[in-house]
């Protein structure tokens, strides 16, 4: 018995130590990294006001800081990655850069409210702290360094190996060239209606994915966004939140809806709403419900540049933050 338990503890220990200190996944985690390194990379060299758009993919990809910055005047951060990453993950990254006077702007995708948070947990971002960002990882709470110690298996062993491999070999990622790239403000660009034709056929017959508001209410990213925007406001920083883009013919549900826009009224935040509740044709889309090409990119950016010029022109939605 005392060797069957010697020898549990030191597969354990194996394992930890590989996934902690040896394997690394630097086509798909690495991208990931790389991503929200070089924003934060930007958001700590912008000296006064800044503006941090914080959301999945729907925020590179259909939001456009570049043009936002232009019309409004203040330096912008593109700060979107992908649904999969941990809110709680890149709230922590950016708490440390935001200044009382910054703004974040979180057009988040529905799925990233109701999220469980065993999902959200186990997302890549679990692998990047462990491997790679530690220290973040280390104020986290003890279910989430948990969670991270735990959340490489043996596929991801098996793909660390074949990553490395490729990398070593002067692999060239391909994906530039097919879908776009990203820009110094960390919007993504490229994504053209020409290279997207391919994916119409697809987009005409997928079905979005909507929580209830009943979801969205008991979501663990809904609390995760609820301490947030606590934080945001204990600490002089503008909270507006907003809706992701999707298809005009497959609208959020109203009770989400209710539900979403309550959760920043209740913890003093601002939202932001346009005439179309960002709901576009899905011809304007480029690959996913979340990601519009680039000339739609740019028309949505145009219109949520002026209603945020008109909300951080009125003095009155600064007062209700401040109280």
């Amino acid at each position: 018995m005392h060797r069957l338990v010697l020898a549990c503890a030191g597969s354990l220990l194996l394992y930890g130590l590989l996934f902690a200190f040896v394997l690394d996944r630097p086509l798909t985690l690495g991208a990931l990294r790389a991503r929200i390194e070089a924003n934060l990379a930007r958001g700590a060299a912008i000296e006064g006001r800044k503006l941090v758009i914080i959301a999945g993919s729907n925020g590179p990809y259909s939001h456009r800081c570049e043009l936002i910055e232009a019309r409004i005047g203040i330096p912008c951060v593109n700060a979107g990655v992908a649904v999969g990453v941990g809110l709680d993950y890149l709230f922590a990254r950016w708490q440390a850069l935001l200044h009382p006077g910054d703004i974040v702007y979180l057009p988040l995708e529905e799925a990233q409210y109701g999220r469980r948070r065993a999902m959200a947990e186990l997302g890549p971002d679990a692998s990047i702290m462990l491997r790679h960002d530690r220290g973040t990882l280390a104020g986290m709470p003890w279910h989430r360094q948990l969670a991270a110690l735990f959340a490489g298996d043996l596929r991801g062993a098996v793909m660390s190996v074949i990553e490395t491999a490729l990398v070593r070999d002067g692999f060239q990622d391909p994906r530039a060239a097919a879908t776009g790239t990203f820009n110094a403000w960390g919007d993504h660009v490229g994504h053209t209606a020409a290279i997207g034709a391919a994916n119409q056929p697809t987009l005409a017959t997928f079905t979005p994915f909507h929580p209830t508001g009943a979801e969205v209410v008991s979501g663990y990213g809904t609390a995760e966004v609820a301490r947030f925007l606590d934080w945001a406001r204990q600490h002089g920083v503008r909270t507006i939140g907003g809706l992701p883009t999707g298809f005009a013919d497959s609208p959020i549900r109203p009770g989400a809806l209710a539900a979403i826009e309550g959760l920043y009224r209740t913890h003093g935040a601002a939202f932001l709403t346009l005439p179309n509740l960002s709901r576009y044709p899905r011809a304007a889309f480029f690959d996913t419900a979340d990601h519009l090409n680039e000339v739609a990119q740019i028309r949505h950016s145009e219109a949520v540049a002026k209603r945020l010029a008109e909300m951080l022109a009125d003095r009155s939605m600064l007062t209700a933050q401040m109280h």
